[in-house]
């Protein structure tokens, strides 16, 4: 279990505080991550890497010169928001473009891709890889669906030495999904991870018994069988991972790799040389080559006991930026020739994210009283619900959506009564707790929630007086935008599967003569109904669908905390209206 911690929500604020104040020499702080600290060359190719915390060395521990130029560093197992990866990359900019890298996770793909468009929009070209190196996770007709593990680390550094090189942002594209293309890893555990704050991990595992395929964020494994000996580990380790060549390599023999075996979080370096002895032996064996192999914690999972390992197929560049030197907080290959540290004059500003507060119609300061007091309902229901739905997100998942929720709903009504107090309007209101939400929470919710309340803004205006029939347009946006920013479905179990017929409801409650508390109220039912169905549907999206059959029974924690939340903003309308 995690044991030193202060409050679990700002346990990754103090964590990334802490990590740079000791190594100031490689990296400094900037809003939303970490950046070198030492001087980069001028118009060379910045790669901005990220992710949720929790994994330390990744991601800022891979800062540094030869490896990464910044880190967007999102909430424990929640990716970075837009605007944290938006900022870092600001900052790290030497003038050649930027690279993102990430592990291919719905939320991380969500907000880098939004950082990626502004930064476009600015004139910054911006170019994105994704890792999707875990073979357990999605099957070779669907790798574009699978996920990132400890093979980040050989995209990331095979295009940061590429950079190095003054390679074009073309090229250092090209040698990135190169070299994603040729990673391949797999992961097992014998324990699950237990986040700080909680009672129990995210999944457990029997005594005896080890979980094959599990993935970094806790997520559970896809089968299970009783725990080998350390070479019998090794043999399925391997074993595994040669049943897939990449595209190009038709045949193991005479074929050089790099190899990391990957600890998670709790398996010690000893036991880890006892499984890598073996893992060398049989690499040899098959007519493989091994070139400079990573033993060690690489990409962790906090406590979680288990074991990765990445094969790393290389030609002869891939093999030059393999073993290319790199000197990082957490990660040394080498020797790097010594860089200055950069004065503060010529360091990039990272970008905060800010609200004009333009004063609203005296109508519209009225209805933003009535939304300030709806999302400090939002808050409450949030807190007082955070565990369980923490509980139900591990079922099948990674377990941080009540931290996330507890997160976008405190920053929320914190910009909330801000704005309230400068005077603004309902939409300056709702668009700043909009921005702060998907700021502060990351992860997919946060950055539906943005979407979701920014829609709502845009249809209320700072002018006029919101009506039932503006207020069921805003929601009918806001589900529009989710379906179209998140590319879910009715039935594919998500937030959706609840909004939807919420929307509908309001809708057509409203269009029949009923006011905004009664329709409101209804359509709440409604969702609730919707969210429960959810327990007897098999997720088809995220990072709970491989782990399907498992959620079978538990309703989605999206659309069971958007159908808290609808009942609790019914109750703030029923008391203005005096039912209660």
């Amino acid at each position: 279990m995690t044991r030193l911690f202060n409050d679990p929500t700002a346990f990754a604020d103090e964590m990334i505080d802490g990590f740079v104040v000791a190594n100031h020499l490689q990296v400094r702080r900037v809003s939303g991550g970490v950046v070198r600290s030492t001087r980069s060359t001028p118009d060379t190719v910045a790669v901005v890497i990220g992710g949720g915390s929790g994994h330390y060395p990744a991601f800022g521990g891979l800062v540094g010169q030869g490896l990464a130029h910044g880190a967007a560093m999102g909430n424990l197992f929640a990716s970075p928001s837009a605007q944290q990866v938006y900022s870092v990359s600001t900052a790290a900019n030497n003038g050649g473009g930027v690279l993102l890298s990430y592990g291919n996770y719905a939320g991380d793909v969500l907000h880098f891709t939004q950082a990626q468009e502004k930064l476009r929009g600015e004139g910054v070209d911006c170019r994105t890889v994704v890792v999707t190196d875990d073979i357990a996770s999605a099957s070779v007709a669907e790798k574009h669906k699978r996920r990132g593990i400890a093979g980040d680390l050989t995209v990331f550094k095979a295009a940061a030495a590429a950079s190095e090189a003054g390679y074009s942002l073309d090229e250092v594209e090209r040698v990135a999904k190169l070299a994603n293309e040729r990673t391949r890893s797999i992961g097992v555990a014998f324990t699950g991870c237990t986040l700080p704050g909680a009672d129990t991990p995210l999944f457990t595992v029997p005594e005896g018994r080890m979980a094959v395929g599990m993935g970094i964020h806790g997520e559970p494994g896809l089968r299970e069988t009783d725990v080998p000996s350390a070479d019998g580990l090794a043999e399925l380790l391997v074993s595994e991972l040669l049943a897939e060549l990449p595209d190009g390599v038709d045949d193991a023999r005479g074929q050089r790799v790099g190899v990391i075996l990957n600890g998670l979080g709790s398996v010690k370096y000893e036991e880890l040389f006892v499984v890598y002895r073996r893992v060398a032996a049989l690499l040899e064996q098959a007519g493989l080559t091994v070139v400079d192999p990573e033993v060690g914690e690489l990409v962790t999972s906090f406590d979680m006991a288990g074991v990765s390992l990445t094969l790393f197929w290389l030609d002869d560049e891939l093999e030059t930026f393999w073993r290319a030197p790199a000197d990082t907080p957490a990660y040394r290959k080498g020797s790097v020739g010594a860089s200055e540290q950069m004065d503060a004059a010529d360091m990039h500003d990272s970008v905060e994210s800010t609200v004009e507060i333009t004063p609203g119609s005296a109508e519209s300061q009225e209805a933003a009283v009535t939304a300030l007091a709806a999302i400090e309902a939002l808050l409450d229901v949030i807190e007082e619900n955070a565990d369980e739905l923490g509980r139900i997100d591990a079922v099948a998942g990674d377990g941080d959506h009540g931290v996330g929720m507890q997160r976008g709903a405190r920053a929320a009504a914190a910009a909330a009564r801000t704005a309230k107090v400068g005077g603004a309007g309902v939409e300056t209101v709702l668009v700043s707790a909009a921005d702060a939400w998907a700021d502060r929470a990351g992860g997919t919710s946060g950055a539906l929630w943005g979407v979701m309340l920014r829609a709502l803004a845009t249809q209320l205006g700072d002018t006029d007086a919101p009506t039932a029939a503006t207020v069921s347009a805003g929601v009918g946006a806001a589900r529009d935008g989710i379906q179209s920013f998140g590319k879910a479905e009715v039935g594919d179990k998500t937030m959706v599967d609840a909004i939807v017929p919420f929307a509908d409801s309001l809708a057509i409650a409203v269009a029949g003569g009923a006011g905004l508390s009664a329709a409101w109220a209804a359509a709440a039912d409604v969702a609730t109904d919707a969210a429960v169905a959810t327990a007897q549907l098999l997720p088809r999206m995220g990072r709970a669908r491989p782990h399907a059959e498992k959620s079978l029974g538990t309703p989605d924690a999206g659309a069971h905390s958007f159908a808290l939340i609808v009942q609790a903003v019914a109750a703030v309308f029923a008391a203005e209206n005096g039912e209660n």
